[in-house]
């Protein structure tokens, strides 16, 4: 295991097994149900669990009862590519590898079945559900290994890969930049999903750089140009614009999403956020 898979295994673990969480038995609560039936809206109801269908029909709304399930499968899913080996503070990739290690720990020690793919143009790494502390450790230094660079992120090969390939219900933790199109809309159907969105500042707000040479880190292709004021503010307009879509798309589906940014803390984000 080199150095930094070394470190982020280190310090995730201890986050996730130490004092912070206190008693709290898991980061995952009110997950991990079966469906079982379906009954009127009471005051109160969850409203991601409302069934669209069945209240169009019948003009009065509906909500899915579920079983509670013993066990969770939880997976995670992280979306790499060449855009993801970029970041001021530290690359994204990385980041977003320091979020699988601490979902992952704390599967394991909620006794909940942990399982990790890998996608970027194409599937790459499918692990077997594990209850094992090493296996943590294993995805994570397979997930850092990983070279992004030269690679186009696949959003609807993602979104249907992980729908034929995940057979169980599921808690799913999708992680990426999410810059694209995306539709989620077939697998929150199935899979009860948390996005978690990586991004730096400098991708927000960018500032102007001069004359340069870039080279795309998906594609490979090069270009030379002034990347002025005027051009970083078309290119936060399309950002914005893309956040947006995604925002929408997620809110509409009941899928619930974060953004974290690689300067943060991502065990205190995501504790919060899943609390």
């Amino acid at each position: 295991m080199n150095a930094t898979a070394k470190r982020i295994v280190l310090k995730t673990r201890k986050q996730v097994f130490g004092e912070m969480l206190g008693n709290n038995s898991s980061l995952f609560q009110g997950e991990g149900f079966e469906f079982s039936e379906l009954r009127e809206y009471v005051y109160g109801d969850d409203v991601r669990k409302i069934d669209w269908k069945t209240t169009a029909k019948l003009h009065k709304p509906y909500v899915k009862i579920y079983h509670e399930e013993r066990e969770l499968n939880v997976v995670v899913s992280t979306m790499f590519s060449g855009s993801t080996a970029f970041g001021t503070k530290r690359p994204k990739r990385v980041y977003m590898v320091e979020l699988l290690s601490i979902l992952g720990f704390a599967s394991i020690k909620n006794s909940d079945l942990f399982s990790s793919i890998i996608y970027a143009d194409r599937l790459y790494s499918v692990s077997r559900p594990s209850k094992k502390l090493f296996s943590v450790s294993k995805e994570v230094e397979n997930a850092l290994s990983f070279e992004v660079l030269n690679k186009e992120a696949d959003y609807k090969g993602w979104s249907e890969t992980l729908y034929q390939r995940v057979k169980k219900r599921s808690l799913m933790f999708l992680i990426g930049d999410f810059v694209g199109d995306v539709d989620l809309r077939l697998l929150s159907r199935k899979h009860d999903l948390f996005v978690i969105i990586v991004r730096d500042h400098f991708e927000e707000h960018p500032e102007s750089l001069g004359y340069l040479r870039l080279v795309d880190p998906e594609s490979g292709t090069s270009m030379e140009g002034d990347i002025n004021s005027s051009v970083m503010a078309e290119y936060r307009k399309e950002m914005i614009a893309n956040d947006r879509r995604l925002y929408k798309h997620l809110r509409k589906n009941g899928i619930r999403y974060i953004k974290l940014y690689t300067d943060e803390d991502p065990f205190i984000k995501l504790t919060k956020s899943m609390r």
